[in-house]
């Protein structure tokens, strides 16, 4: 792959989370299992019928144009896109041409620079459903009018890998921007790609692929479409411009139709609509309501709690529960462990405070990732004053590491805090001496050889006779003070 330069651009479109549709007072609920139930004359597209603009759905495209450092224009305008296509009702959409609300923006990748050229404001189409052997084709209007914003990058992109990183990216800022839940499968985050090899100062033919609905298809689908690219001009054929599909079975993009170009859509200004004029005091306004970003957040974190930088990317990059953030719920149980400390301690001990942060991001990087998925249900039980309680309770060696993974399952599925299911399984850890001595006693009685071998300087002799007594208390023992008592024991 020398020889060529594979030359990637993205369109990335996202229906926005707003109460209506971009241009009529329809419920914005594209899901809806029964079809055309939110529509009226304008959304359908009913002569004589007039649409108006979505104040919401602008404020939300220009919360995204700042946190992703775009110009923002004073002016801007609504365009017709002219096609025919079935879930199309008007014959055309309404859309943004040369005018869109935001341009020239970037963020950083991997400390590389991936430039965005455009975001603008659209509405969505229907949706076409084609019942197989029937002959026929079914059209539902509740997704057409919703909002859609589209962002373009520029051809910065040069792997699938990157590709995938940069949406993800994308993923997490709208996500923390409330502006839409960017659910891939669900079709509320869409990813096309353009892409095309260059060799040397000589471009070559862009090819886009359409409607891809995960970052896993980004990648593959991009890989595939290099090699396949590459193979045509090792063999002297010409790359056609075209729209391709991803077939997710055959791991293959496939050819749909030969690509329009922009003046095939005969765009022309919205004569319906009024021009867009947007004022720097609004703009101010809409920025001081912009939340954290990822990328201000992972600054902080490493600043504030002193956690790893793997740490700190596995908390600013998971949501679970829709918009709930592992850095949200890590942040609050950390005060609530603040309070937890302070109320059962007479004086503060703020050295034990770092430790018991480790111990809370170690839990959720290695035990949350097997009971929380994106959009999952998983944390809906689990609440930071119980897993304040639940690290301090490690840390005082209340519960054992094994139990410690069974109490906090347990916490997942139920609303409990860990006290009462440690007592209600059993599984509170022995750490008193004399309940201890006579067990242990046993197991030295039991295995002369291995008190011979740790004796006579073997230390891994020693390990056997704490799992002896570990397994003879089922692994309530505090393998601490079991050490402790063996040694001196032992060397009696």
């Amino acid at each position: 792959m020398t020889k060529y330069q594979p030359v990637i651009g993205l369109e990335i479109h996202l229906e926005l989370k707003t109460d209506s549709k971009m241009f009529c007072s329809c419920p914005n609920e594209p899901q809806r299992a029964e079809p055309n139930i939110n529509i009226c004359p304008v959304c359908t597209g009913q002569p004589g019928s007039l649409p108006v603009i979505n104040q919401k759905a602008i404020e939300a495209v220009i919360k995204a144009a700042l946190a992703l450092n775009c110009k923002i224009p004073e002016h801007s305008k609504f365009d017709r896109k002219n096609y025919f296509y079935p879930d199309l009702p008007k014959g055309y959409q309404i859309s943004q041409y040369d005018k869109p609300l935001s341009e020239k923006g970037y963020i950083e990748i991997n400390n590389k620079k991936i430039r965005i050229t455009r975001i603008h404001l659209e509405e969505d189409t229907g949706k076409l459903t084609h019942p197989e052997e029937t002959g026929f084709s079914l059209v539902d209007y509740n997704r057409a009018g919703v909002p859609l914003m589209e962002l373009v990058t520029e051809p910065d992109i040069e792997t699938g890998a990157e590709a995938r990183k940069f949406g993800q990216t994308l993923q997490m800022i709208f996500r923390q921007l409330n502006i839409s839940q960017a659910d891939m499968e669900k079709g509320q985050m869409r990813v096309e790609v353009n892409i095309s090899l260059a060799k040397g100062k000589k471009m070559g033919t862009k090819v886009e692929i359409k409607n891809l609905n995960s970052f896993r298809a980004v990648e593959k689908s991009i890989n595939y479409e290099i090699e396949r690219q590459a193979d045509l001009l090792e063999n002297g054929e010409k790359i056609i411009q075209e729209t391709r599909g991803w077939n997710e079975n055959l791991q293959k993009t496939f050819s749909q139709r030969v690509k329009e170009e922009a003046h095939d859509y005969r765009y022309f200004p919205e004569p319906d609509l009024p021009p867009l004029q947007i004022s720097p005091a609004q703009i101010n306004q809409i920025k001081e309501q912009l939340p954290e970003l990822p990328a201000e957040r992972k600054i902080r974190f490493k600043d504030e709690y002193k956690i790893s930088d793997l740490a700190v990317e596995f908390l600013t990059s998971q949501i679970a529960d829709g918009y709930m953030f592992l850095a949200d719920f890590f942040e609050a149980s950390v005060s609530e462990l603040d309070e937890w400390l302070k109320s059962r301690e007479k004086k503060f001990d703020i050295k034990r405070r770092p430790k018991l942060i480790k111990l809370m991001t170690n839990y959720m990087m290695t035990e949350f990732p097997k009971y929380v998925q994106v959009n999952s249900e998983g944390m809906e039980k689990l609440t930071a004053e119980n897993y304040a309680e639940f690290v301090d309770l490690i840390d005082r060696g209340k519960i054992s590491s094994s139990a410690a993974q069974a109490v906090l399952k347990e916490m997942f599925l139920t609303s409990a805090d860990p006290e009462h299911i440690i007592e209600e399984k059993g599984l509170k850890q022995v750490s008193d001496k004399l309940q201890l001595d006579s067990i242990i006693q046993q197991i030295i009685d039991d295995n002369s050889k291995s008190v011979e071998d740790y004796l006579s300087g073997k230390e891994n002799a020693l390990q056997h006779l704490i799992g002896q007594t570990m397994k003879a208390t089922k692994g309530q023992a505090n393998p601490q003070v079991v050490s402790q008592i063996l040694k001196e024991k032992i060397k009696k």
